[in-house]
C-alpha cells in the first residue's frame, strides 16, 4: 500500500523551468532547445505538462518509435483518464538522479508526489530517454504512470460515500437528516404510447414534455434502464392509516396511484436529505442542494466531486464544515481481469458530525401554527442559560422542495408573493414600539435621569414638551394616576417615556444603548442585523429623541437581541448570551454584558413589567396565569409616512416571560407580527402567545 500520508510540498516544476529562463536570457525557443539537451530538464518539462493537463505537448516530447503508446489519441485517452480519474494536483518532482547510458541515452531515476483523491501519493520511478541530434526524447511506457501499471492494467478509483452529519433539536429528534423520497421515471421499454405517457408525466410534474425527452435521450439509456425524472414526496403508509388522515396526503396517494397505472411509469425509494419540521424550521435550519460549478472552484481541494451536496442557506451552511463529512476513496491497479493488483491510495470514509442543538423542536413547530398565516416572527429562549429554543419566520416555505428540486412554476410561486415566505425575519431588524420602554426605564433609573417614584404629571392624551414643536404631538390611550414608572409600564404611557427619553439627553442615551449592544453584531451563531437608534450616526432631534422613548423614532432591533437585554431582568442586570448550538450538552450560561443594570433597578422595572400581565389594567393581562407568574410587555409600533397618514401599518409585540427561576421549563417568548393594524393590535399576538404557553408550560 503506498504512503497516504497528507504533506506539503514545493511546485518545484515551476521554479525551475523558470530559473532556467533566467539564466538563458529568457529566449522561450533557447530555454526549449537547452531542455532538449539535458535529460533532468526534459523530465521536468514533461511532469509540467501533466500538471496542466497539456496530453498533446507531452506526446510530441516523446520517442513515437519506441514508446509503447501506437497513436497520439491513445496516449492522449489513456493519460487522461488516469490522471484526471485521480483528481492529481500539486505534483512535484524530486532527488533526480541522471545515468548516462549507451549512445547518449540516459535514464533519470525521480520521486513522485502528488495529491489525489484518496490522499498523497509518492512513489520513485524511472524514465527512460533516448538521444539524437535534436535532442533527448521520452521513451513512454505505461509505467511511467505508476510503476506497477502494465499497458492491460487499469487504474480504478473506488468512492464510499460520507453520512452528511444530522440536525438534532435538544431531545435529539431529527431537524435534518436521511430520509426516503420517491423518484418517479420512466421505463422506456414498457412504455405503450410514448407521447402520452411523456405528457402525462408531465402534466403531473408541472415540467415541460420536451426534459422528459432529453432525459430518455441520454447515451446510458437502454430498454429496461430506469430514467429518472424527478423527486418527489414518498407517501408513508403510517400517514394514511391514522384516525383523520392529512386531506393533502391523500390527494397525492391518488394522484400517484393514477400514475403508477400509465405503462413504463414507475417510482423506486431514493436517499435525500430531509428536514422533519419543514416549513416550521425552514429559514433555522436551511437546506442543501447540488454543489455547483462556482460551488467546486470556491471550495477546491475541500473533497468536493460533481455529486457533492453543499449547505445553502441556514444551519445547514453555517455547519457545512463539521458535517460534511470525507468521502472514503481508493485508487488501485486492475488487471486484465478485474483482479486488484496493488493500492496506490486509501482514504477511509469519515461521516460528518451531528449538530446537537438548543431548539425544542415542539415549541418551534407550535409557534409556526400560530403565527403560519402572519408576516412576522418569533424567539424563545431560557432567559437562565441563554439556550435559545426557538427561532421562527413566517409564512414560510418547505425547505424539502428545495432537495427535491422545484419546477419553474413553484419557483416563481415563492419569489413573486407579496408576503415573502423566503424572507428571513427573524434576523431582521424591527421598530420595537412599546416593548422598547422597559429599556429606556432601566436607562433612565442607571443615569440618574429620574426615580421609579418620581411623578410626570398627567399630561392627558395628549402633549408636546413646547410650541417649538409646532403641531406635533405625542399621543398616548390612557389616563391614570400617580404617573409613576410602575403604572407608565402596566399603562404603557408613550408621553410619560417621552419625557423620560429627554430627561436621559440624546448623548446618554446613545452611549447607554451602545453599552447593551446597539450598533455591533449579536454575539450568535447566527448573524443578525445590528440594533440601531438612528439611521444616521446619532439621534438627531428633540422630537427624534422623544420617539425613541417609547420605542418609535430611528429605533429599529433584532427580536434576539431584545430577548438578550431582557434576560438582564432576570439576572440581577446581567445580560445572557443567547446560544445555539448545544456543545457537550452543557447548559450552563454566559454572561454577555455583565452589569448592565443594577438588582435594585431590575426590581424597579421587573415591579411594572408584573403589572402589566397580571394587573386588570395591564395591557398583557390577556396572558395572565394563576399556576405560574408571568412578566412582559406589549407594544404597538406605527409605521406611516406622517403624522396625518391613517393608511400606515401596525407592528404588534408581546414580550412574555416566567419569573420565578425554578419554573419547570422557564421560556423568555418574543413575538412579532407585521400588520396588526384592524385585527386588535398587540392584543392579537397576546391571544396567540398565550395559546403557545399554556401548551409549552402546561400545568405545573
Amino acid at each position: 500500500m503506498r504512503k497516504t500520508k497528507r504533506k506539503k510540498h514545493t511546485k518545484t516544476i515551476t521554479k525551475i523551468v523558470l530559473f532556467s529562463g533566467i539564466l538563458i536570457g529568457g529566449g522561450i525557443g533557447i530555454v526549449t532547445i537547452m531542455n532538449c539537451n539535458v535529460p533532468e530538464k526534459r523530465l521536468m518539462e514533461y511532469m509540467k505538462y501533466i500538471e496542466k493537463g497539456e496530453y498533446e505537448q507531452m506526446y510530441a516530447m516523446l520517442d513515437q518509435k519506441k514508446s509503447s503508446m501506437n497513436s497520439k489519441e491513445e496516449f492522449i485517452e489513456r493519460n487522461s483518464k488516469i490522471y484526471e480519474g485521480i483528481e492529481m494536483s500539486d505534483l512535484s518532482i524530486t532527488d533526480i538522479t541522471v545515468k548516462r547510458q549507451e549512445n547518449g541515452n540516459a535514464a533519470v531515476s525521480y520521486t513522485t508526489n502528488m495529491q489525489t483523491a484518496a490522499g498523497n501519493v509518492e512513489f520513485t520511478n524511472d524514465a527512460v530517454f533516448s538521444h539524437d541530434w535534436t535532442g533527448y526524447h521520452l521513451i513512454w511506457q505505461d509505467q511511467l504512470i505508476f510503476p506497477e501499471l502494465s499497458a492491460t492494467d487499469k487504474v480504478q478509483v473506488t468512492s464510499e460515500e460520507a453520512k452528511r452529519g444530522d440536525i438534532l433539536d435538544r431531545n435529539g429528534r431529527q431537524l435534518a437528516g436521511e430520509g426516503t423520497a420517491s423518484s418517479v421515471g420512466i421505463v422506456p421499454g414498457r412504455m405503450e404510447n410514448r407521447e402520452d405517457t411523456i405528457k402525462k408525466l408531465a402534466e403531473y410534474l408541472g415540467i415541460g414534455a420536451d426534459e422528459i425527452e432529453d432525459k430518455l435521450k441520454a447515451g446510458w439509456v437502454k430498454a429496461d434502464s430506469f430514467v429518472p425524472v424527478a423527486t418527489i414526496p414518498k407517501i408513508q403508509e403510517v400517514d394514511l392509516l391514522t384516525v383523520n388522515p392529512d386531506k393533502t396526503v391523500l390527494e397525492e396517494k391518488e394522484k400517484q396511484d393514477t400514475l403508477l397505472k400509465i405503462p413504463g411509469i414507475m417510482l423506486s425509494d431514493v436517499k435525500v436529505r430531509t428536514y422533519y419540521l419543514k416549513e416550521a424550521a425552514s429559514h433555522l435550519v436551511g437546506y442543501v442542494q447540488a454543489v455547483t460549478a462556482e460551488d467546486l472552484q470556491e471550495h477546491k481541494g475541500e473533497g468536493y466531486r460533481t455529486n457533492s451536496v453543499i449547505g445553502k442557506t441556514g444551519l445547514e451552511t453555517l455547519y457545512e464544515k463539521e458535517l460534511k463529512g470525507t468521502d472514503g476513496c481508493e485508487i488501485c491497479i486492475v488487471d486484465a481481469n478485474g483482479n486488484k493488483k496493488s493500492v496506490i491510495a486509501y482514504e477511509p470514509r469519515k461521516d460528518g458530525e451531528d449538530i446537537h442543538t438548543t431548539i425544542d423542536g415542539d415549541l418551534q413547530s407550535t409557534l409556526y401554527e400560530q403565527f403560519k398565516e402572519d408576516r412576522g416572527c418569533s424567539v424563545a429562549l431560557n432567559p437562565y442559560t441563554g439556550e435559545v429554543l426557538a427561532l421562527v419566520s413566517t409564512p414560510s416555505y418547505d425547505n424539502n422542495d428545495f432537495v427535491r428540486g422545484m419546477d419553474n412554476s413553484q419557483w416563481s410561486a415563492l419569489n413573486e408573493n407579496e408576503d415573502r415566505p423566503l424572507y428571513n425575519r427573524f434576523r431582521q431588524t424591527w421598530c420595537p414600539g412599546s416593548t422598547f420602554k422597559p429599556v429606556i426605564a432601566a436607562i433612565g433609573l442607571k443615569v440618574g435621569a429620574f426615580t421609579a417614584n418620581d411623578d410626570f404629571g398627567n399630561e392627558g392624551l395628549a402633549w408636546q414638551k413646547d410650541s417649538s414643536w409646532g403641531d406635533y404631538t405625542v399621543t398616548t390611550l390612557h389616563d391614570y394616576e400617580p404617573v409613576i414608572l410602575k403604572n407608565a409600564l402596566i399603562y404603557s404611557d408613550n408621553i410619560y417615556f417621552a419625557k423620560a427619553a429627554l430627561k436621559i439627553g440624546a448623548d446618554q442615551l446613545m452611549q447607554s444603548l451602545n453599552q447593551i449592544g446597539f450598533n455591533q453584531e449579536l454575539s450568535f451563531d447566527i448573524k443578525m442585523s445590528e440594533s440601531q437608534y438612528s439611521n444616521m450616526d446619532k439621534i438627531e432631534t428633540e422630537i427624534q429623541l422623544a420617539d425613541s422613548g417609547y420605542g418609535q423614532g430611528q429605533i429599529l432591533v433584532n427580536p434576539l437581541h431584545l430577548a438578550s437585554i431582557y434576560t438582564a431582568f432576570l439576572n440581577d442586570g446581567n445580560m445572557i448570551k443567547p446560544y445555539l448550538h448545544a456543545d457537550g450538552g452543557s447548559t450552563s450560561s454566559e454572561i454577555w454584558i455583565k452589569d448592565a443594570f443594577s438588582p435594585q433597578i431590575v426590581s424597579e422595572v421587573m415591579e411594572g413589567l408584573e403589572g402589566v400581565v397580571n394587573n386588570p389594567e395591564g395591557t398583557g393581562y390577556g396572558a395572565c396565569r394563576e399556576d405560574i407568574r408571568l412578566a412582559g410587555k406589549t407594544g404597538t409600533a406605527e409605521l406611516k409616512a406622517t403624522k396625518e397618514d391613517t393608511s400606515g401599518t401596525e407592528i404588534g409585540w408581546f414580550t412574555v416571560f416566567t419569573t420565578d427561576r425554578d419554573t419547570k421549563n422557564p421560556i423568555l417568548l418574543i413575538s412579532m407580527v407585521e400588520n396588526v393594524k384592524d385585527i386588535g393590535g398587540s392584543g392579537y399576538v397576546v391571544e396567540k402567545d398565550k395559546a403557545i404557553l399554556d401548551e409549552y408550560l402546561g400545568n405545573e
